[in-house]
């Protein structure tokens, strides 16, 4: 049975995880996932969609309200139910493969009811994420405040006090191009292959960057980040590897490099793995850092839990004009050739042609039978 273009019944194996973007990569298309995920942001909602996710059973809240956050929004318009708030209690007595039905937000295993929670439609979420929209101003408040008192403690990021790790990438006097897993970053990859091919850029994958360098055919020259969500596969292929750790020395993704028998730069430092592949870049003078899909604003650093960006702000203000921010480039190249400039192109490019044309009969028929062509292939 269906509903505005959800599946009220859903009967499906189970995929299991409190770590979304982990759950992403092994859940099968038509299969429900079930995780534990505070206002599910863009990129996890994207890796769900990409999956073909037939459900997503929450045990938090899908938005909190406390900041309008994208992720249920792009669920509910791919047409995936999400049944939200289930709770703690029924994620900890499901088991990995088990198949479950839901109905009209009910869970079931077999005929035992195990639990139920809010059905978030599109409607529900328009309303949810309209009130946060309402609440923003007070986050916002929170966010500024944040920022401001952990760029005074972390000033010592960009003033030398942050020992800079020993890399045996040579970045001197080349363009470094660096991916993170943000908003569009797919596409706004695919808009950057002529870059790639043309300029042969160091190629710096933070976590799952590093992944989507390797979709794309590409070995990732450095791998940066604390190995949480980049795959072995990219692990392997990558060039060298930078560890992100804590600023006491603690680095949990090490363990996860040597046990697959790799080398590792450990670099503790504050802030995210971004800034700290853009700082080497730059402490190693890159001629030029290309940063794609990385987070630049509010949105972006409430969805991945942050409640400031000092480090951010810091290490973009110290990089300053070397910096280029390509996130959202694709959106400049989406827009269509009208019809009339594809014929301006034309008749530019022909016109010597035209010349030709009026000296000889057999040209004469040449450009007919083109100009015949041409209207067929543009519908004219």
């Amino acid at each position: 049975m269906k509903f505005g273009g959800f599946d009220m019944i859903v009967k499906a194996p189970i995929r299991v995880d409190r770590k979304t973007k982990k759950l992403a990569k092994r859940i099968q298309p038509g299969e429900i996932a079930v995780i534990n995920h505070v206002d599910i942001d863009e990129v996890a909602a994207n890796s769900l969609v990409e999956a073909k996710v037939k459900l997503v059973i929450n045990a938090a809240e899908s938005i909190s309200g406390r900041y309008p956050n994208k992720g249920p929004g792009i669920l509910t318009e791919n047409n995936i139910l999400i049944i939200d708030r289930v709770g703690e209690e029924l994620f900890n007595n499901v088991s990995e493969g088990e198949t479950l039905l839901i109905e009209d937000g009910k869970i079931f295993r077999g005929d035992e009811l195990i639990g139920e929670g809010d059905v978030l439609t599109r409607e529900k979420v328009a309303v949810q994420i309209k009130l946060a929209y309402d609440n923003l101003g007070e986050e916002l408040d929170r966010f500024i405040d944040n920022t401001i008192e952990y760029a005074k403690k972390e000033k010592g990021f960009i003033l030398g006090e942050v020992e800079i790790p020993k890399v045996k990438t040579k970045y001197q006097g080349k363009q470094v191009l660096i991916v993170v897993r943000g908003q569009d970053y797919k596409e706004d990859l695919a808009t950057m292959i002529s870059y790639i091919e043309e300029v042969k850029p160091i190629l710096v994958g933070v976590d799952g960057g590093a992944d989507a360098l390797m979709e794309f055919g590409y070995k990732p020259d450095v791998v940066v980040g604390d190995m949480d969500s980049v795959s072995d596969e990219s692990l392997k292929a990558a060039g060298e590897i930078v560890v992100h750790a804590y600023t006491d020395g603690r680095a949990p993704g090490l363990k996860r490099v040597q046990d697959l028998g790799l080398d590792a730069v450990v670099f503790p430092a504050p802030g995210t793995s971004e800034d700290i592949a853009m700082l080497i870049a730059y402490e190693y003078n890159a001629e030029l850092i290309v940063a794609l899909g990385t987070h630049s604003n509010i949105i972006d650093f409430l969805e991945k839990g942050r409640k400031g960006m000092a480090s951010t702000f810091l290490v973009r203000m110290k990089i300053g004009a070397k910096l280029i921010d390509a996130k959202g480039v694709n959106l400049l190249y989406r827009s269509k050739l009208k019809i009339k400039y594809i014929w301006a192109l034309i008749a530019t490019a022909l016109f010597p042609v035209l010349i030709l044309a009026s000296l000889s009969p057999r040209m004469q028929q040449f450009i007919q039978l083109m100009q015949l062509k041409l209207r067929i292939m543009l519908n004219m």
